[in-house]
This record gives structure tokens, sequence and C-alpha cells, in this order.
């Protein structure tokens, strides 16, 4: 009798009263807001960090110095190799000069040796002026030889002290380190005095060119995502305020512990306040419906795995099995089992179950 009484005390109840609507079908994920492009800057040559233009927050353009190091040292190689190019250039010109009068005593030589090879055959001379004349030419032959190597030698030397000039030129030019791009400085990792070597971060920076949240979603869902497909975008420091976004990029590699996949959806707009990964909610629109018939998701009570809803009849609560079309965040789609205008019921009391021809009360 006890137990007849218990279960005839009416259960409090919060009602619903079925409509027709819109719906959209969305797959949700979560996810941080990231950027597409991001780097590191560091120093291509070590050294002692100078002086830090910028800091974290700060927005820079393309080209911008950010970094200087140290280039004392540097500046002074620079002054030595340009030193060593004007000494190279000048033994260049001594060298041409030489090859000059050699080219001078070799024209006198030939003429010389000519006439006497004449003066030879009339017997106007002896042979051994003739072998002197001889001698001469071809000590002035050789002597143009030498001198033409040496002027080919002092070019290559002028080609050494250039190279060697634009490798501490270069080397100069690295102890300024500049934006890649326009962006955001994120994180900012020395200050001057430190010691830098190649690989150090010194800041770290994003493009603001694109932004997107990278969520992860069940990859059940993953047939109804498409590249372009539109989102909206609930940042939890707005939950109430929803933000444009589209699918930019579908990942092709599952977590196989959580069976979630990664997509990238690209921001359109943006709070006033934003971090580069702050978490986010995202809703991707797969499909929509003008007019359907409308359950809210908490009102949904499965029974041995099927989808109903308990509706209110002569103040006792029925279990009514019913088909789930397009599922929305709040909302699903009644394809049949429940009519328009129905009244359901759930349990006001969090924990208690309702059963059939349970009676209720609207708490």
């Amino acid at each position: 009798a006890a137990g007849y009484l218990l279960f005839n005390l009416p259960v409090a109840v919060r009602t619903h009263q079925v409509g027709r609507g819109p719906i959209m079908a969305e797959v949700m994920g979560t996810g941080t807001l990231e950027a597409r492009t991001r780097v590191t800057i560091s120093p291509k040559i070590a050294g002692r960090v100078f002086e830090v233009l910028v800091d974290q927050g700060d927005r820079v353009k393309a080209g911008q110095l950010l970094v200087r190091l140290d280039d004392e040292e540097l500046e002074q190689q620079v002054q030595i190799a340009e030193s060593n190019v004007e000494l190279a250039k000048a033994s260049l010109g001594r060298f041409k000069a030489d090859r000059e009068q050699a080219a001078s005593i070799l024209v006198q030589a030939t003429s010389d040796h000519e006439r006497s090879q004449q003066l030879l055959l009339s017997n106007s001379i002896s042979r051994a002026d003739a072998d002197k004349a001889r001698e001469a030419w071809d000590v002035a032959k050789a002597g143009v030889a030498r001198a033409a190597a040496a002027d080919v030698e002092a070019q290559q030397q002028i080609l050494s002290a250039l190279r060697t000039l634009a490798f501490h030129q270069a080397r100069l030019a690295d102890c300024e380190l500049v934006a890649p791009f326009d962006g955001l400085v994120l994180e900012r990792f020395r200050d001057p005095g430190a010691i830098a070597v190649p690989g150090t971060s010194l800041l770290s920076m994003v493009s603001t060119d694109e932004l997107w949240i990278s969520a992860w979603v069940d990859e059940s869902r993953m047939a109804a995502l498409a590249e372009g497909q539109t989102a909206r975008v609930i940042f939890r420091s707005e939950p109430d305020r929803p933000y444009h976004g589209e699918i930019a990029r579908l990942g092709r590699q599952a977590d196989r512990e959580t069976r979630e996949f990664v997509i990238d959806v690209r921001v359109l707009d943006l709070p006033q306040n934003w971090a580069i990964g702050q978490r986010a909610e995202v809703y991707v629109r797969v499909a929509e419906q003008a007019d359907a018939v409308l359950v809210p998701q908490e009102f949904l009570a499965k029974r041995a795995g099927r989808d109903g809803v308990y509706v209110r009849q002569q103040g006792r609560a029925f279990w009514q099995p019913i088909t789930v079309g397009l599922t929305s965040r709040t909302m699903v789609e009644a394809v049949d089992g429940v009519e328009v205008g129905a009244e359901l019921v759930m349990p006001l009391e969090r924990g208690k179950v309702l059963n059939d021809s349970r009676r209720v009360t609207e708490g």
C-alpha cells in the first residue's frame, strides 16, 4: 500500500509545448585560436643582444627592425676588408703599369731583333750582336708573360678581397633582425646584454592576416564536413555573442585515442580583446530545415536505445518514441512520433525518473 501511495505521488515537472520552426544541424568542436603563420625570431650569428626594439603585444610591419646585436667588432672587420680591397686595387694599378712597360719593351726588342736579322743576312753585324738582340727579345717576351700573370693574380686578389668584404658585410647585416611580415609580437624571450647564438629564440610573432580555431571534432561527423562551410564561433570570454567563421582546412589524421580529428575554422571577425591560444567552440552548419517539428534536446528520454519523449495526458506522463532528424545545439527535429501542440514533460528535480502513467504536476 505504501508503494502504491508513493507511486501515485505526483512528480514535479517542467513542461514544453511542441511547436514548429527552423532548425540548423551543426557539428560542434572545441579548440583554440591559432595563427596560420607563426615564426620564432632567431639570430644567424652569435653575439650579444644590444637592443630589443619591440615588446609582446606590439604590432609590427614587414621589414621593421626588431632586435639589434652588438656590431662593433663586425664593423671593424668590414673596415679592414674595405682597406684590403683598396690595397688590392692599388696593386692591380701597379701591375697594370708594369704590364704596359713590359709590352713597350717587347715592342722595342722585337723591332731590334727583326732589324738584326736583316743586318745579319747582309753581314752588316756579327753573329754575336744578332744573338744579343734575340736574347733581349726573349727576355722581353718573358717579362710580358710575367707581367700578365701578375695582373691576373692581382685581379684574383681583388675578387677575393671583395668576397671577404661581402662576407663581413653580410655578417654585419645579420646583426639587425627584422620582421618577416606584418604581424603581432607574441613573446619576448631576451633582453639587452643577453648572449644569443644561432637557434636562440629572441621573439615569437604571428601574422594576423589569417587566424583560425583549430578545433577537435568527433570522427563520426567527418562525412558531413567540407571546406567553405559556414560556422559560428563562440569564445569563452563572450559566451553570448557568436562570431562568424568558415572551414578553411580539414585535418587528415585522427587521434587514435580520442577518435577525433582537427578542423581549422577561419575566424572572419574577432572580439576586441583576443589572445592566441584562447579556447572557443565552433558550430559548423551542415544542414537546415525551414519548417520542422521541434523538440528541446533536454526533453529527450531514451528507452532501450530509442529516442522518445514524455507527453502529459490527463495529468499523467506517457513515453512516446520519436524519430530524430536534424539536431542543433538545443533542439532536435521530430520527424514523427509527436504532434505540434503536444505537452512535453521532464522531471524538475535532477535524478528523478518518469515512468508511464506517473502522475505529474508543474513545479
